[in-house]
């Protein structure tokens, strides 16, 4: 008996992208692994709320996570299913023009060229390119 393939879940896909702040951690994510800890710092929210949304994002199957030591690093990752794949890639080249997301971008540069001037990232691993 043949195997069956998994289909993507898509519905959760879109539910997945239909949060401000979860575009927002997706925009974050282009192209590097970030510690949550950037995430509190940047978005100015609660580690536990970024969390919830992280989670939300790996339920999805965008987002995979890995421990070292005491932090948590976060990147995206792109679904094999091509509509899931072409649905995500629209999304990001969305934010491309979007002004709050560019700000965004701009603060984790900041953040990362000098992470002592944010309290909260004392000690943190710098985002590294994916």
């Amino acid at each position: 008996m043949a195997k069956r393939v998994k289909e993507f879940d898509m519905v959760q896909l879109y539910a997945a992208l239909a949060d401000a702040t979860r575009l927002r951690l997706l925009n974050l994510m282009q192209g590097r692994e970030v510690c949550v800890c950037y995430f509190v710092e940047i978005l100015g929210q609660s580690q536990p709320k970024i969390s919830r949304h992280l989670a939300y994002l790996r339920r999805a199957g965008i987002v995979s996570a890995r421990r070292e030591g005491k932090w948590m690093h976060y990147k995206m990752e792109w679904p094999a299913d091509a509509r899931a794949a072409a649905v995500l890639a629209a999304a990001l080249a969305g934010f491309r023009g979007d002004r709050a997301m560019q700000a965004d971008v701009k603060r984790l540069g900041e953040a990362c060229c000098a992470p002592e001037k944010f309290v909260t990232l004392a000690g943190a691993p710098v985002p590294t390119v994916a």
